[in-house]
């Protein structure tokens, strides 16, 4: 299922805990979130996560267990065109060259970004790790 509405960060930070974990209780969402947050608040964003289609909800005796609809990789490719229309007048390339430009990236990530363009090479999760700016 893919909903048309997009991610506030607080629904965002919920996804990614539920992408990488798999189904969870809210006590266990909690304590994979990347800060504090009340239960709530979890609870307020998980039923609206919920209304918008990206989860699915059900019970087991008095426990409630969450389960993402929305997929990770589909949550990414309507993220990198809204980014695309928004920035870059609907253009993937002028995105993804911004995107290089602004980044920095090392000579090794330029490489490995040529490896990928000529798919000989998978996307990796995370990038050599740059140097921080002067300044």
């Amino acid at each position: 299922m893919e909903s048309a509405s997009p991610f506030t960060e607080g629904e965002f930070e919920v996804m990614q805990v539920l992408w990488k974990h798999g189904e969870c209780k809210p006590a266990e969402i909690q304590e994979h979130h990347l800060r504090e947050i009340s239960n709530m608040a979890l609870r307020s964003v998980l039923g609206v996560l919920v209304e918008k289609g990206h989860l699915s909800r059900r019970k087991v005796g008095r426990a409630y267990f969450y389960r993402a609809r929305t997929q990770r990789q589909s949550a990414l490719r309507k993220m990198t065109r809204r980014m695309s229309h928004i920035f870059a007048d609907g253009s993937p390339l002028t995105l993804i060259a911004e995107m290089v430009r602004s980044e920095q990236l090392s000579k090794k990530d330029l490489a490995a970004l040529r490896r990928i363009a000529a798919g000989s090479e998978p996307a990796k999760k995370k990038s050599t790790p740059r140097k921080k700016r002067k300044g």
